[in-house]
């Protein structure tokens, strides 16, 4: 993409923006653009500001303030509003239309470092391969609902603390009511004891309000707090701008009611950790590529060489997944999150599902399981099609590779196969390795650059140092002593 250029179909875009701003009465316009690590930051402007000169010349920042953002040479840059992406915000007094942009550099040229300017680059590199022309994304969103968290890591002192009302440990309390829920005890769980019902219908009330279809919400099984929202399927660029508007509103939606949510992989010891599994599923020309009745599963040939593709780069995958040193606290066994590169039918423990749900051609789909929130949405989803993408060339069935299909949990396949089977990275610096030695499919179509990707793994690193260099408070119980 470069900066919007006079054409009917951006025209079109800008008249009807235009009409919706002044037909709503919009006083302020927030513009909002996505760092590398995958946080939105916002700018405000008066609405009288937004016109078509803005809408083509874009607003300037400082990018060197931004993190990831290339420190040398960003900043001057230029955020230029995606007409596309509008709504009203629902959280403010006064009526404020979101925008959510795309970055430049001051010579008009996309900077390679936005997000989503990779998404973007994968779509076109996907219809450029003549092998579909849409990559059909659908995240689901785990996460924590928390009444108080408490936190300090200084020099000499370290501690962490989180309650939630609906917590077990909460049992011996003057006010309670035997109504608590139990650590990996609260999936589809029902009021009393599910004390978010209220709160997670209002947030869903706010996502479809602006434009965003829910398929469903529950208590999750993670125990007291834990929650899901899923949505439907929209191609990939607009499932990142759906991903971020969804954690936005959960959030929002949390404080205004006085409590805080979280999308941290594993907030608590001992429970189910929040994943952000991604459903995904290919078309051509309106067509489902991933169907094929007559094969296991109902899968096509092309089906599984994208699975094969996924799982064989899973290790540098989960670098930009899965890209926190708390990632890896939920990777582990007993929690029904993956720990090997396996595939298959129903199968929770492993890291490619297929949903059994998924019996007719246009449901076909399979799910990644290994990510979770913390990632960058947009270089989530584009890594996995380029991976996806570099099976089908080159052909990688999984079922050669050693990588099943296996339709059992792993608890049910005898330790002696277990052993054998190829597992994922165990931290964020394997992860880092990992991506590092294999990054190659994501040069393809110039989706991603090495600038990127170099920038990408210095910052994770230096997140990987930061942790591990400090003392622990259970180190403290387990060696003070020494």
């Amino acid at each position: 993409m470069v900066k919007p250029a006079p054409g009917s179909a951006h025209e079109e875009s800008v008249q009807k923006l235009l009409r919706f701003v002044k037909e709503n009465g919009v006083e302020q316009v927030d513009l909002k653009f996505v760092s590398l690590i995958g946080r939105w930051h916002h700018v405000t402007i008066p609405a009288g500001r937004l016109d078509r000169s803005l809408l083509s010349s874009g607003v300037g920042f400082d990018g060197s303030s931004v993190a990831g953002y290339d420190k040398g040479t960003t900043s001057d840059m230029t955020m230029i509003p995606d007409p596309e992406t509008c709504m009203l915000d629902p959280f403010w007094d006064r009526p404020t239309l979101s925008l959510i942009c795309d970055i430049f550099r001051m010579d008009g040229q996309p900077y390679r470092r936005d997000p989503r300017g990779v998404a973007r680059r994968a779509e076109e590199y996907l219809r450029s391969s003549g092998i579909a022309d849409a990559a059909m994304m659908s995240p689901e969103f785990e996460f924590y609902i928390f009444d108080s968290v408490r936190h300090r890591c200084e020099t000499q002192g370290c501690f962490y603390e989180i309650d939630s009302d609906e917590a077990e440990w909460n049992s011996g309390r003057a006010d309670t009511r035997g109504t608590r829920l139990p650590l990996r005890g609260g999936y589809h769980a029902l009021p009393p004891q599910d004390r978010l019902f209220l709160l997670r219908s209002e947030m869903v009330r706010l996502i479809e309000g602006c434009g965003i279809p829910v398929k469903y919400h529950h208590h999750e099984g993670g125990g007291p707090g834990q929650v899901e929202i899923e949505i439907l399927f929209h191609p990939l660029l607009r499932a990142g701008d759906v991903t971020m508007t969804v954690k936005y509103i959960t959030r929002m939606a949390a404080d205004r009611a006085g409590k805080t949510a979280t999308f941290m992989p594993k907030p608590l010891w001992n429970a189910a950790g929040s994943g952000m599994h991604i459903h995904q599923h290919l078309f051509l020309d309106g067509k489902p590529l991933f169907w094929d009745e007559k094969e296991w599963a109902g899968l096509s040939t092309l089906a599984l060489y994208y699975i094969g593709g996924l799982l064989h780069h899973a290790p540098a995958l989960l670098g930009l997944t899965n890209p926190s040193t708390n990632s890896y606290k939920r990777l582990v066994a007993g929690f029904e999150a993956p720990v090997h590169r396996i595939f298959g039918l129903a199968n929770r423990s492993a890291a490619v599902r297929i949903p059994a749900s998924g019996d007719r051609p246009e449901t076909k789909r399979m799910e990644f399981r290994p990510p979770d929130a913390t990632c960058n949405i947009y270089l989530t989803m584009a890594g996995m099609l380029l991976a996806g993408l570099d099976g089908i060339r080159r052909k990688i069935d999984p079922r050669e590779a050693g990588f099943g299909p296996f339709d059992q949990q792993l608890s049910a396949i005898p330790e002696s196969k277990r052993r054998g089977l190829k597992t994922l990275p165990l931290s964020l610096a394997e992860a880092m390795d990992a991506l590092e030695k294999d990054h190659q499919f994501l040069l393809d179509g110039g989706v991603f650059d090495e600038d990127l990707i170099e920038g990408w793994i210095e910052l994770k690193r230096r997140e990987s140092l930061d942790v591990r260099n400090r003392p622990h408070p259970r180190e403290i119980a387990l060696y003070f002593d020494a």
